[in-house]
């Protein structure tokens, strides 16, 4: 299975729309609105490759109030990052501090990084992916304050790190997105 993260920017005001919008197109797994440089960030899943690009050439890129877009492709590391029991606290709904954070790695360290991110309970998903970036993951905590604590003390604190930059998931915009959705299941 192809992955692939999609780091988008969309006119002001845009957010919940587009990513209903999103939440409606093949292989997509996660939109999220952030904070930071990107407005929203997906996910998407297909069978190979070239679906992805057709998706994201054919029909992401084409939606109107979409500006511009970073596809960050997966890796072949998935044997690497077990996610399995790290999903049981965002089954319990345990988690409501969640984040994106992408990494610049020194040279060749990419799997290394991978590896040390693992053992952070709080990290629920990594990649190592092509693009602008080397490493990708996904965090998710009780609160913001331990949100805050794994990046700056767990995540940046690693070896050949060089740089990172966080895109704090806003929970507003997941909860307005949701009862979008269901008004317009309704209808």
């Amino acid at each position: 299975m192809a992955k692939a993260y999609i780091l988008m920017n969309c006119d002001l005001g845009s957010e919940i729309d587009v990513i209903s919008s999103l939440k409606n197109i093949e292989g997509i797994k996660e939109a999220h609105g952030t904070l930071g440089l990107y407005d929203i960030v997906a996910k998407i899943e297909l069978g190979s490759e070239k679906k992805i690009r057709e998706v994201v050439t054919g029909i992401i890129r084409k939606m109107p109030k979409i500006h511009s877009t970073l596809t960050l492709t997966r890796s072949e590391s998935e044997g690497l990052f077990q996610t399995s029991e790290k999903l049981l606290g965002a089954i319990l709904g345990q988690n409501i501090a969640q984040a994106y954070v992408v990494i610049h790695c020194k040279n060749g360290e990419e799997y290394t990084i991978l590896k040390n991110i693992c053992h952070i309970p709080e990290v629920k998903e990594a990649d190592v992916v092509f693009g602008l970036y080397d490493v990708i993951c996904k965090i998710q905590a009780s609160d913001n304050k331990t949100l805050e604590n794994v990046i700056t003390k767990a995540i940046r604190a690693l070896h050949d790190i060089e740089s990172s930059m966080t895109l704090n998931i806003i929970n507003e915009q997941e909860q307005r997105t949701e009862i979008l959705d269901r008004h317009m299941m309704v209808n």
